[in-house]
C-alpha cells in the first residue's frame, strides 16, 4: 500500500468494529461509579484524582479475564505511581520546568514498563497526563486521601474488568490473545524510553516557552503521536489529533456556554468516555471529537471555568506537541526498522547451536 493510500485510509476510513460497545460500556461504568459517588457526596473537587484511577479501565480491552486482571493491575500500579508523583510536585510547589522534566521521566519509565509487560494501549501517554495534571493542582491538604481515591478507582476498574468476563468480554466472540514477546533487548527498550523522554521533553519545553498555561498537554500530544505503528501512521495520528482536538474544542465550548450544572457535566463526562472508546480503535481523529471534551469536562467538573482561554490553550498546546512528535518521527530513523535483526540474530544463534 502506497503512502498516500495508507494516509487516506487512516484519516478518512473506519476500521471494522471489534465489539467496541462491550469494552466501551465497561469503561463507562468504571468511570461513572467513582465519579458519581464523589458528586453525590459533594466532593467534585476530588473527582480528578479518581478519574486518573479509572484510566486503568482503558487497558486490556477484549483480553481474557485473567490476562486483563494482570495487565490492568500493572497499569493501575503505574497510574497510581504517576498520580503520587504529581501530588508530591503539587504539594511542594514545583516550578514548571521541574514538572516538565518529571512528566517526561515518569512517562518514559511507564512506556518502558508497558513494553516489558505488553500493556495495551502501549506508551506512556496516560502516565504523563496523570503526573502533569495532578502536579499542576494547588495543594488540597489531603494528599494521602487523594492518592487513596486513585488507588480505589483503579481497583474498581480492575474489578469491572473481571466482572465483564461474565458478560462475554474476552470469553466469547472476539478475544485478543496474549501479546507476543516484544523481542527487544534491554538496550533497545532503554533506547525507546530515551526517545520517548526526549521527544516529550522537547514538546513540554516549547509549550512552556510559548507562554501557554498547560505545557503537559503538549507532552501528552507528542506522546500520542509516538503510538503509531510506523512513520506514516504516526504522522497521520498527529494530524488527526490536531483536527480532532479542534472539533472537540468547539463541542466543549458549546456545552460550556450553556453553563451546565454538576450532574449535567457528569453525564457529559460519561457519555464522552463511552463514545471515545467506541471509536478510538476505528478512527483516531473522529474519536478525538469525544476524547477532547472528556478531558475538558473532567477539569470543569473538578474546577468549573468561565472563560475560553483554557480551551484555546488546549488547542495550541496540542498543535505544538503534535508538531514536535511528527517532526521527531520524520527526522529520526523509524523505530520499527532500527535494530531489526532482533529476531534474525536469535534464530541464527539457535541454528548454530543445533548444528554443533
Amino acid at each position: 500500500m502506497g503512502i498516500r493510500q495508507q494516509s487516506y485510509q487512516q484519516m478518512f476510513t473506519f476500521a471494522p468494529s471489534q465489539k467496541d460497545h462491550v469494552a466501551a460500556t465497561r469503561i463507562m461504568i468504571s468511570v461513572a461509579v467513582p465519579l458519581g459517588i464523589l458528586v453525590l457526596l459533594g466532593r467534585e473537587d476530588l473527582t480528578i484524582f479518581a478519574a486518573f484511577g479509572t484510566f486503568t479501565s482503558i487497558y486490556a480491552r477484549l483480553e481474557k479475564p485473567q490476562m486483563r486482571f494482570r495487565h490492568q493491575s500493572q497499569a493501575g500500579l503505574i497510574l497510581s505511581f504517576a498520580t503520587g508523583v504529581g501530588l508530591l510536585l503539587g504539594n511542594f510547589g514545583a516550578n514548571p520546568w521541574v514538572l516538565i522534566l518529571t512528566c517526561s521521566l515518569v512517562g518514559a519509565i511507564g512506556s518502558m514498563l508497558a513494553i516489558r509487560w505488553s500493556l495495551r494501549p502501549a506508551g506512556g501517554i496516560f502516565f504523563i497526563f496523570a503526573t502533569g495534571a495532578i502536579g499542576s493542582i494547588p495543594p488540597n491538604g489531603i494528599p494521602f486521601q487523594s492518592l487513596l481515591l486513585t488507588v480505589l478507582a483503579a481497583g474498581f476498574s480492575v474489578l469491572m474488568g473481571f466482572v465483564f468476563g461474565w458478560f462475554g468480554e474476552g470469553t466469547r466472540g472476539i478475544i485478543f490473545s496474549e501479546p507476543p514477546n516484544h523481542g527487544l533487548t534491554n538496550r533497545q527498550v532503554l533506547e525507546r524510553g530515551l526517545y520517548f523522554f526526549l521527544t516529550t521533553l522537547a514538546a513540554g519545553v516549547i509549550g512552556e516557552l510559548s507562554g501557554l498555561s498547560h505545557s503537559y498537554w503538549a507532552q501528552v500530544a507528542a506522546a500520542a503521536v509516538l503510538l503509531g505503528a510506523n512513520t506514516v501512521a504516526r504522522v497521520v495520528r498527529g494530524i488527526n489529533r490536531v483536527l480532532g482536538t479542534f472539533g472537540g474544542i468547539l463541542i466543549t465550548a458549546f456545552f460550556i456556554s450553556l453553563q451546565p450544572d454538576t450532574w449535567h457535566v457528569l453525564v457529559l463526562v460519561v457519555l464522552s468516555q463511552f463514545l471515545g472508546e467506541m471509536f478510538v480503535l476505528r478512527n483516531y481523529g473522529f474519536a478525538m471529537l469525544f476524547i477532547t471534551p472528556l478531558a475538558m469536562f473532567m477539569i470543569y467538573l473538578a474546577n468549573p471555568f468561565t472563560n475560553y482561554e483554557l480551551l484555546t490553550a488546549r488547542l495550541l498546546e496540542t498543535a505544538i506537541g503534535s508538531a514536535v512528535g511528527m517532526l521527531g518521527v520524520i527526522i529520526t530513523p523509524a523505530q520499527e526498522l532500527v535494530n531489526k535483526d532482533t529476531v534474525a540474530v536469535p534464530v541464527l544463534r539457535v541454528a548454530r547451536t543445533l548444528k554443533k
